[in-house]
């Protein structure tokens, strides 16, 4: 079967993605409520997480009145679970990572065989790894961006999807545009960057199911 240039939400089967998450919930509490508003044109197979969440979070009764799994599987450095996410992801036409906070092996990735988007918080290639809004607040950036891209064996090196910067708050008023600044701690700071992250993250998704995103060269991207 050829798939359409342009996908038909209403003739098209929606992509059937599973999503991969840790113990922070905005990215994927976002993008749950945007596919409950019919906003991202997706089928969630199941959320997959290393972190548990108890009966009565806000993600667990969400997902349970919409049927969606939630597969816990407690992940060490020894055991990454990836042979039993493999086995939860074999019908998926691919995967998200909403702030999944374990590396996965250039061997599940050939694996699985499909695209794995992942959203880092950042303007890529700065602030690689681990904790990389601290790593930005303790540079003394100015800016905050988001970066949401495929995954790749190289740590955060992926082609690039979407990236976004934020500018803030506009004041009327005062004609200006308010940034990241010394008033910031590292608490507002994360806040800005989450609410960045979501919409980065939602917006790479969004052009992917439409099939707006081809690839050029050997790490690049064309989105239109």
């Amino acid at each position: 079967a050829t798939r359409s240039v342009v996908r038909v939400p209403d003739l098209d089967p929606k992509f059937k993605i599973g999503i991969l998450a840790s113990k922070q919930d905005h990215c994927l509490v976002d993008l749950l409520h945007r596919w409950q508003e019919g906003r991202l044109p997706v089928e969630i197979t199941c959320v997959i997480s290393n972190h548990e969440r108890g009966p009565n979070t806000h993600v667990i009764r969400f997902l349970e009145r919409n049927n969606i799994p939630y597969h816990y599987l407690n992940t060490t450095k020894e055991n990454k679970r990836e042979g039993e996410i493999l086995e939860l992801v074999l019908d998926t036409d691919f995967l998200v990572l909403a702030r999944y906070m374990q590396i996965l092996s250039g061997n599940f990735l050939r694996t699985y065989g499909k695209d794995v988007i992942n959203i880092h918080h950042g303007l890529l290639p700065s602030f690689k790894g681990g904790n990389p809004s601290k790593q930005a607040f303790d540079a003394g950036v100015k800016l905050i961006g988001a970066t949401s891209h495929f995954v790749t064996e190289e740590l955060d090196s992926g082609p690039i999807i979407e990236q976004m910067v934020l500018f803030y708050l506009f004041n009327a008023a005062l004609n200006s545009v308010e940034r990241v600044s010394h008033r910031d701690n590292l608490e507002s700071f994360v806040q800005k960057s989450e609410n960045l992250e979501r919409q980065c993250l939602a917006k790479a998704m969004r052009s992917y199911c439409e099939l707006r995103v081809l690839p050029y060269e050997e790490n690049r991207t064309v989105v239109f």
